[in-house]
């Protein structure tokens, strides 16, 4: 069984609203998450001696959370990821997002769900919190209804993620914990053995964007079917780290996505999810100038991401047709990204897309669907 208990993290600026923290604690696990961006704020767990460590990066205090800050522990919506040059398509209107990551928009824009207040209401083992994103929110259409649900069951932390739209719109959310296994204060995560359970990724261009090629990792860098320490491997491969979406398994079942074992500690982190893709993320752009938790810094490579997610761009990389009388093949030309090798033939009420080319996973909601989604921490030693 897990314990819930309430209390105030603190007061938004200028009456903005009171920012309440959540603990859930089992046996295994001790999670705190305040209100503000549904955001983990502190998540203890023990190692082989018995001993507890924070092992996600963050702040102490409300004004840690509320300066210029990588996202640490909160969702992120209303779309993951990047949208390249903050544009997209539905149903043939053009749609524009705010431009905060040159020259792409990032993580749902200027004030994503990272940054406003969610409404909680208090579970028998955990939390749920919710919101409506109003109809034009960031550029977005239509109004989006969200419920975001953390539950504790002994060493496994869960996130539900819910969403009805009122018109048809993009929706992609995930968390955005960054993790530590040796604890949050530690230098680095070299000496991390990760695995990720999939058998291709997507290559991106100079700004992040998936170029549309769906690529094998066998033989490449990005096979990490089978363990590596991540700072040799980095080393070995000459890699800056890793922001790569790894492709998982098509099915919408709980299905396995990662695992990452800290030998040290004996800490292991088994990721499961419902999602089709996982964002790699080594902590890249941290350069040490952010205080966190009991003095600490968080340089490069300080935390890993492992974000469960849709494909970075999904709404761009592939077309969103309604039934029509067009009839569309692929152009052959090898300079135009594969999801947009599309162009009108033949009258016909169907569209014929090559097997041998998989599409990105569809990334529209409509309205009388729901968006709904979950992802599994599981954590344990070994």
């Amino acid at each position: 069984m897990a314990s819930v208990t309430r209390a105030v993290f603190g007061e938004l600026p200028s009456g903005g609203g009171t920012v309440e923290k959540f603990q859930l604690q089992s046996d295994l696990l001790r999670v705190d998450i305040i209100s503000w961006g549904c955001t983990i704020t502190a998540l203890e767990v023990k190692d082989r001696q018995g001993r507890a460590s924070d092992v996600v990066l963050g702040f102490a205090e409300l004004e840690g959370y509320l300066q210029k800050q990588p996202y640490f522990g909160a969702v992120i919506g209303r779309v993951a990821n990047r949208i390249a040059k903050g544009t997209f398509k539905v149903d043939g209107k053009e749609y524009h997002l705010a431009i905060n990551k040159e020259p792409n928009s990032l993580h749902g824009g200027v004030r994503g769900f990272d940054k406003v207040l969610w409404t909680p209401r208090v579970l028998s083992n955990g939390v749920q919190f919710s919101r409506i994103s109003p109809d034009g929110e960031e550029g977005y259409p239509g109004e989006l209804k969200v419920w975001v649900t953390y539950t504790l069951d002994g060493g496994e932390l869960i996130v539900n993620y819910r969403a009805q739209a009122s018109q048809a719109t993009p929706v992609n959310l995930t968390n955005h914990s960054y993790f530590n296994l040796a604890g949050q204060a530690s230098p680095n995560i070299n000496d991390h053995e990760v695995t990720i359970e999939a058998d291709t990724y997507l290559p991106v261009d100079e700004t992040l964007i998936p170029t549309g090629e769906v690529a094998p990792v066998q033989g490449t860098a990005f096979d990490l079917r089978k363990p590596v320490e991540l700072g040799k491997h980095l080393q070995d491969f000459h890699l800056n780290g890793f922001d790569h979406n790894f492709c998982l398994k098509g099915s919408k079942e709980k299905h396995f996505c990662a695992r990452v074992h800290h030998a040290a500690s004996g800490r292991v982190l088994e990721v499961y999810t419902t999602q089709p893709g996982v964002q790699f993320y080594t902590g890249n752009f941290l350069d040490g100038t952010l205080k966190g938790k009991n003095g600490a810094v968080y340089p490069k490579h300080s935390g890993f991401c492992l974000e469960t997610q849709n494909w970075p761009d999904a709404v761009n990389q592939f077309p969103h047709w309604q039934p029509s009388t067009e009839h569309w093949s692929r152009s052959p030309s090898r300079s135009t990204p594969k999801w947009l090798m599309l162009q009108p033939a033949v009258s016909s009420i169907t569209c014929v897309v090559s097997p041998s080319q998989p599409r990105f996973p569809p990334v529209l909601l409509r309205p009388g669907e729901e968006y709904d989604h979950t992802t599994w921490f599981k954590f344990s030693v070994a």
